[in-house]
């Protein structure tokens, strides 16, 4: 039964779709006037016209059926896209019949939520039966997610242009996208705040000579350079590079209320695009969510925690954890930052809702 079901919704789908043109409308005028004129006058001459101009029609929809029969379609993108990216993909279209050509072929993206959308539609004046085409696009997926039905439609108007036929063709592949990696308003703001902190967080933890500088209050007593002091007058530090790869802790809180959902979509993002900025930059990323823990580039790349983060998804009930890591560099996206002072993680820099507010829904729709 439900077999049955889905062949009939799968007919649903690919059943053709008319509009009847301009010139079809007028050629459809123009048999009603004959036709009327040949009714008042009885002439068997207007009626001979009569009857050739509604063979033309049905002969005009016999052959327009004929060039979106057998038609297949294969799209390809590349293996990794980002939402609101234009990227470069290929659409495959096949002629499956054997003897007859299919003539003046347009191919375009369904708009809806569940398919992406094509900048521009491929038109083929002749598509030779057996033949495959390879035509490039450029294609945009508007969000992250997975993508399991990209919908397109075939159409036509061959061979007179009375009527445009299209037939919609529904491919059941998984597409995998992920969140926007382009900057927001403020998160370049943000990305350059985050940097210069990582840089000052890491600074001194080595044993290679970076700098001199003055003594700050509460440091330790063991570096400080007395020959520099004396020469100076006031005490100075002698500072050390680095030793370690820089490593940033990211915590993506799954816990989120249901009226911040906006604000948690706008945290991924904000979140894929620091992981992408930072690890392009040679900075690790131990990159956590509750029920999720990888380290790149120990574990994998990047494109794994942005495939984490394309996929992810709030849930309410999870358990709060600790920091891993004491020494590194640590960001937090909560809209609950006492939760996390209180649970170890007071050094960390967190991002709640009054730190990364999401821009007004105007603001967001002019830049994709």
């Amino acid at each position: 039964m439900r077999i049955g079901w889905r062949q009939i919704r799968a007919l649903l789908a690919r059943r053709i779709r008319y509009r009847i043109t301009r010139g079809g409308l007028l050629f459809t005028l123009a048999i009603v006037v004959v036709g009327l004129g040949a009714i008042a006058s009885a002439n068997n001459l207007l009626f001979l016209i009569v009857a050739t101009m509604l063979a033309t029609l049905l002969v005009s929809g016999f052959v327009s059926r004929l060039c979106l029969a057998a038609l297949e379609l294969d799209f390809q993108v590349p293996e990794h896209v980002p939402a609101g990216r234009t990227v470069p993909a290929s659409l495959y279209v096949r002629n499956q019949k054997w003897l007859m050509p299919s003539f003046s072929i347009r191919v375009e993206g369904i708009r809806s939520p569940e398919s992406p959308v094509l900048q521009s539609g491929v038109y083929l004046p002749l598509l030779a039966a057996g033949a495959t085409v390879e035509a490039p696009v450029e294609v945009r997926f508007p969000r992250r997610g997975a993508y399991r039905q990209n919908s397109f439609a075939f159409s036509t108007s061959f061979p007179f242009g009375f009527l445009e036929k299209s037939v919609r063709v529904t491919l059941s592949r998984e597409t995998i996208v992920y969140p926007s990696i382009d900057p927001r308003p403020g998160f370049d703001d943000l990305l350059l705040g985050v940097s210069g902190e990582i840089e000052t967080h890491y600074r001194g933890l080595g044993k290679d000579f970076y700098r001199i500088r003055p003594y700050e209050a509460f440091e330790s007593s063991r570096h400080v350079d007395w020959k520099a002091s004396a020469h100076v007058g006031a005490l100075q530090i002698r500072e050390f590079a680095r030793e370690q790869e820089q490593t940033v802790e990211m915590f993506l809180d799954r816990d989120i209320p249901p009226h911040l959902d906006p604000w948690f979509e706008y945290a991924i993002d904000c979140c894929a695009f620091l992981a992408w900025r930072l690890s392009s930059g040679g900075t690790a990323i131990h990159f956590r969510a509750q029920g999720f823990d990888f380290r790149q580039p120990l574990d994998g790349d990047i494109y794994t925690i942005l495939k984490y983060l394309a996929l992810v998804y709030p849930q309410r009930g999870n358990v709060l954890e600790s920091p891993m890591e004491e020494t590194s560099y640590k960001i937090v996206f909560t809209p609950s930052p006492n939760r996390f002072l209180n649970a170890g993680w007071a050094g960390a820099r967190i991002l709640g809702p009054g730190i990364l507010p999401v821009p007004p829904a105007g603001t967001l729709a002019a830049e994709i």
